[in-house]
């Protein structure tokens, strides 16, 4: 790494923020882009970090916030080189099986997790090709497995996963390493904030047909949320795995394609890769949403088979007793 080179974090809350205060402790030059210059994440960052640390405001799915900040970064960065991208923003909007999600919630994980993404990418590519520098994409393991519930969230997933795989080849004859990182589960916000689910809920069972939530019942949807929620309780609290992985894909001479950030994840990618489907799918039930109820329609379906079974045995003693 050259002295002066600088790095571009998405910082208001949860790994870009401390990634940010990390970074800016070894005495880095960092931009930490925000949504919001007013809020508790950007005005943190200003009493804890140093006077290089630069702060932007950005919506990364505006294009016109992105190349603003491209504009900025130039303007501070003068003939210095901008080595290291790091592209952390992200969202999950929905709260249930696929079939009840709104198309909105799959257009709003996309929007953020990939087109933001690669929009920022495109943007500033042509200061790291310069510099040789590193492309650091924060995505999820529900990118590469199926995670009941998180159909709308794990395909955005799934295609920034493409998306990195892909230039981290098409840049490597340019110089430029481009790392994937995979967190388990962390107390992120808003993820560990219960109002969030419960206002995610209470706008699912609004968006949906009373048909479907006949189907379904809201007994099944209220156990989801409780999941989510419990789920969120345990999640870790302790980001350092994941920024110590950021540091060194930023940093390490030789950094690792890809950085497994957190506990368990290496067994769990073992199970999905050599394991069959069956064992693949109780492990993710296990260790994701335990649910123990099934949609409402499955459940009188089954009381209607086991009726007919009982009636049918009921027939088969009355023959046999005439015999």
């Amino acid at each position: 790494m050259q002295t002066g080179r600088q790095r571009q974090c998405g910082c208001d809350t949860g790994f870009g923020n401390a990634a940010a205060k990390c970074l800016d402790s070894l005495g880095i030059d960092v931009f930490a882009t925000v949504l919001d210059l007013t809020g508790d994440g950007a005005r943190e960052l200003q009493r804890s970090c140093s006077s290089r640390l630069t702060l932007l405001q950005v919506d990364i799915t505006k294009p016109q916030q992105v190349q603003q900040a491209l504009l900025d970064t130039k303007a501070k960065l003068g003939l210095r080189g901008l080595w290291g991208l790091v592209n952390n923003a992200g969202v999950c909007v929905n709260l249930g099986d696929a079939e009840l999600s709104q198309m909105s919630n799959f257009r709003g994980c996309m929007e953020v997790n990939f087109f933001g993404t690669v929009s920022v990418t495109q943007s500033f590519l042509p200061l790291l090709r310069q510099s040789k520098g590193r492309i650091v994409n924060i995505s999820s393991p529900a990118g590469d497995q199926p995670f009941p519930c998180l159909a709308a969230y794990g395909s955005s997933k799934a295609a920034l996963n493409l998306f990195t795989e892909t230039l981290r080849h098409e840049l490597q004859p340019w110089g430029v390493k481009v790392s994937i990182i995979l967190p388990s589960s962390y107390r992120t916000a808003p993820s560990s904030n219960n109002n969030y689910w419960e206002q995610k809920h209470k706008q699912l069972l609004q968006s949906m047909s009373p048909a479907l939530l006949e189907e379904y019942g809201e007994d099944y949807m209220n156990e989801t949320v409780n999941l989510f929620q419990r789920f969120a309780k345990h999640a870790n609290p302790d980001f350092s795995p994941v920024i110590d992985a950021i540091v060194q894909a930023l940093l390490s001479p030789q950094p690792q394609a890809r950085y497994y950030a957190g506990p368990g994840l290496c067994l769990m990618y073992f199970i999905n890769s050599y394991c069959p489907f069956s064992i693949r799918s109780r492990f993710l039930q296990k260790m994701f949403l335990k649910k123990t109820l099934m949609p409402r329609a499955l459940r009188k379906q089954s009381d209607q088979e086991v009726n007919r079974g009982l009636h049918n045995n009921n027939n088969n003693e009355e023959k046999l007793q005439q015999l």
